[in-house]
């Protein structure tokens, strides 16, 4: 399950980053500020660390990634027909991570995030289901696809 889980995280965490990084211009921000933020995270020093920072932001978006993408190629394991209906599971997956992260986690962390804005849930949704959960859906359909037909059906 590594080769899925990497691929989809390559994949997927580059889309976002870029959709993250273009979001971030657009409003005339430095995309090393929004990475030292992403670090800032687990990390609360990072927002001072400069390049250092910024890197570290990157590794803890790849990490939050594989995380995902783990998850999904478990579930995809687990429950092979959920592969069979591409766009109502990246539908479903990319609104529960949107839950988990945006509307639980994020706010834990950073308290004033909450409530988020209209704009950034569109565009956080759109991020977890098209950048991210169909992402996963492809990548463990084209990538398992042997393994799963292999599997015994369930009874």
């Amino acid at each position: 399950m590594l080769k899925p889980i990497a691929i989809a995280t390559l994949i997927s965490g580059t889309l976002d980053i870029l959709l993250a990084t273009a979001l971030t211009l657009l409003n005339g921000r430095a995309p090393a500020d929004m990475l030292r933020f992403v670090a800032s995270g687990p990390f609360p020093a990072a927002t001072g660390m400069g390049t250092a920072g910024a890197i570290l932001g990157l590794a803890v978006h790849f990490s939050l990634m594989a995380i995902m993408a783990a998850v999904f190629m478990w579930l995809a394991r687990a429950r092979p027909i959920l592969l069979e209906t591409p766009i109502r599971t990246a539908l479903a997956y990319g609104i529960v991570t949107y839950i988990v992260l945006d509307l639980l986690v994020v706010p834990l962390r950073f308290p004033g995030a909450f409530p988020p804005k209209p704009l950034s849930i569109a565009t956080q949704l759109f991020a977890h289901i098209v950048l991210v959960a169909l992402v996963f859906v492809f990548v463990a359909r084209r990538t398992m696809k042997k393994e799963l037909q292999a599997m015994p059906a369930a009874a």
